[in-house]
């Protein structure tokens, strides 16, 4: 399948929803004074989503891999800070509303 818009990718669709569901955690209480956290895991989550655009748009198919993989580093960058969270006392899920 070919596609026209990076808008229509599915992967790019999911990487949006994390984006979505990071900064719906972020608002939550226990961020509210731990700013550096806070951004850090927000720039990685819209980074996934920022690069596959980018990739996309430049309009070759390795440039599109290129930034897949930066892509796919950002997205483990976030995985690993919410296992970091998950390990926090202060981050006790019952917060969580996704």
């Amino acid at each position: 399948m070919t596609y026209e818009r990076f808008e229509d990718l599915p992967v790019w669709k999911a990487a949006i929803e994390l984006a979505v569901k990071v900064y719906s955690l972020t608002e939550k209480p226990p961020f509210r004074r731990k700013y550096s956290l806070r951004d850090q895991i927000e720039r990685s989550a819209l980074s996934v989503s920022n690069n596959i655009a980018e990739g996309f748009e430049r309009g070759t198919t390795q440039e599109l891999l290129t930034f897949l993989y930066i892509s796919r580093g950002s997205a483990g960058e976030v995985r690993s800070m919410l296992y970091f969270l998950e390990r926090l006392s202060v981050f006790n899920w019952s917060f969580l509303s996704f």
